[in-house]
């Protein structure tokens, strides 16, 4: 025993150690390269395109039925040819192969014709047969006999069983049966009679079997090749034609990699299975147009929001910075000059100017008191002013955090009488009026407190923004917040220098002022316009303006009827174009 056979033996008979229980079973040696075979053709099968595929499946399935049809056609005549002949072979082999008696005209080793057209013959064992001089004087030149088999064992027991064998010569086929039986024999050198052991055997000329199985073959190769062309031109087009949505697929989705997310796949029948991927996928991209429009208007509003965020800061530290300027000026100012004059005001025993700051110079005549009163009078009117602007921050703060409100049922046009009394009492000299339409009670659900402070601003506004004598209207009346909410309609009319377009869309807009200068001589916040859009939007109302250049300003201001006012006819107001509008 080898060295490699004693290894073999070794392993094959010791049972694995503990060593070996965690290892993996070596690889085989065909497994590598079957893997990489493996791969070799799914790599073809990913690189091959999908009409490939399938119309070379479909030939590869003709291809096949056609082949299997032919192999059952040649076997079936093949069959058919050379059984056709075996019940009359049956027939005379029955005949003559009863008794002891050589047939009429057979003679041992010779071949002769029947009136059948059969040829029987007397085989000895291991020979073949030749034709009789009988037969060929009769018959003249005959054709190749049958080659009998020679083996031992068909010619000591043919048992009466049917064969197919080649001629003698040329490429005709028999059809032949025999048995063995014990023949009386005539010596007709000797005259005598013998016992004599031979094969008889009865057969058929079929002809030429093989050409014309062969022709048989040719024609089916010509007829199915013919037909694997038809059908693959005829596969190729149904195939294109029923991939061609599948390429609308390719073709929107391209188009869609491009930035069109309006592109969709034409509609199909959504039973069929295209059809049905088609809708959904429909579906699906409308979906992530809705989805990227709302994220792209995301970003637009952020940035929008940024960029009022920035505007807000600087606006808001540019009005800040006002009062604080004046507050810290006036505040130097008086340290400069030593404080007020000495022995003017004595605090405990000691003066003003001994307790200002060591470091600043001390004017020695100091202020007066009625420069001090003067100053003071300015402190308090700047601290003011900045007290009002941190109350409005304050305020639209609250409305961007949506703090509720205290809603109630409240008559707008009881507070709308009240605006109007607070400021003809600031301008007594002005004409403001205030003008109701009938049909209806003019309630809504709001918070009290806050709708006062939109109707004061929008008077304040006018009064602020309009030479002293120009008249004021105030107008209430019933109208629609939409096709199917009744409002109720408030307008504040005036008759002052109106604003261009591009100004009336900022109006509502937080810090902004129609005078770029940034006049203050009003002390005006430039936030109460900002305000009264927030807290109307708030109310669930809307708020506009009419306005153009020289023909005075309009704003209306519409918010939800309360369900519990008794509505009479109410007559929409007039609405008209707006420039401007915010909610």
């Amino acid at each position: 025993m080898s060295g490699a056979d004693i290894r073999a033996d070794h392993l094959d008979t010791e049972p694995p150690g503990p060593d070996h229980l965690d290892t993996e079973p070596p690889v085989p040696p065909w497994r590598p390269r079957d893997e990489r075979r493996g791969q070799f053709l799914r790599s073809i099968s990913a690189r091959t395109s999908l009409r490939t595929k399938l119309i070379t499946a479909v030939l590869g399935l003709v291809i096949l039925a056609l082949a299997a049809i032919s192999v059952a056609s040649v076997v079936m005549l093949r069959q058919y040819v050379t059984t056709r002949q075996d019940s009359q072979l049956g027939a005379a082999f029955a005949q003559y192969a009863s008794g002891s008696q050589v047939p009429p005209h057979a003679q041992p080793g010779y071949a002769t014709n029947t009136p059948s057209n059969l040829v029987v013959a007397l085989q000895r064992p291991g020979t073949q047969v030749i034709w009789s001089s009988a037969s060929m004087a009769f018959n003249g030149l005959q054709q190749p006999l049958p080659q009998l088999p020679a083996n031992s064992t068909w010619a000591s027991n043919p048992n009466g069983v049917l064969l197919t064998v080649p001629a003698q010569s040329g490429p005709d086929t028999w059809r032949i049966i025999a048995t063995t039986n014990t023949y009386t024999v005539q010596n007709l050198s000797t005259g005598t009679s013998q016992q004599e052991k031979l094969n008889f055997v009865v057969g058929v000329d079929l002809g030429n079997v093989g050409a014309m199985t062969h022709r048989l073959i040719l024609f089916d190769l010509i007829v199915g090749g013919a037909i694997v062309l038809v059908l693959a031109a005829v596969g190729i087009g149904v195939v294109q034609a029923n991939l061609r949505p599948l390429n609308d697929i390719e073709l929107t989705a391209s188009q869609i990699a491009k930035g069109h997310l309006n592109h969709r796949i034409p509609e199909r029948d959504p039973r069929t299975e295209i059809g049905s991927l088609g809708r959904s996928l429909n579906a699906m991209l409308s979906q992530i147009e809705t989805a990227f429009h709302a994220q792209e208007e995301s970003e637009q509003a952020a940035h929008r929001s940024e960029d009022r965020m920035r505007r807000f800061i600087a606006d808001a530290s540019h009005e800040l910075r006002t009062p604080l300027t004046t507050i810290r000026g006036f505040a130097e100012y008086y340290r400069q000059r030593g404080g007020v004059r000495k022995g003017q005001e004595q605090l405990s025993g000691t003066s003003l100017a001994d307790s200002t700051a060591p470091d600043g110079p001390v004017a020695e005549d100091g202020l007066t008191p009625q420069d001090l009163d003067r100053i003071m009078r300015r402190l308090e009117a700047e601290a003011s002013r900045m007290g009002l602007l941190v109350e409005d921050l304050l305020t639209l703060a609250r409305l961007d955090q949506q703090r509720p409100l205290n809603i109630a049922p409240v008559d707008l046009l009881a507070l709308a009488g009240d605006a109007v009394q607070d400021a003809r009492m600031v301008a007594p000299g002005r004409p403001i009026d205030l003008s109701v339409a009938p049909g209806a009670a003019f309630l809504v659900d709001g918070d009290e407190a806050r709708l006062r402070q939109v109707i004061g601003n929008l008077l304040n506004n006018a009064l602020t923004h309009t030479p002293p004598d120009t008249p004021v209207r105030v107008k209430i009346a019933s109208g629609m917040l939409d096709h199917a909410t009744p409002a109720v309609v408030l307008d504040v009319e005036d008759d002052g220098p109106g604003m261009e377009r591009d100004q009336a869309q900022r109006v509502f807009e937080r810090f902004y002022r129609a005078d770029q200068a940034r006049n203050r001589a009003s002390g005006g916040t430039g936030l109460g316009l900002a305000i009264v859009s927030g807290l109307v939007a708030a109310h669930g109302g809307t708020v506009s303006v009419r306005t153009a250049p020289g023909e005075g300003a309009d704003f209306q201001v519409r918010l939800p009827l309360s369900p519990g006012a008794r509505v009479g006819e109410p007559g929409d107001a007039d609405d008209g174009d707006s420039p401007a509008s915010a909610q």
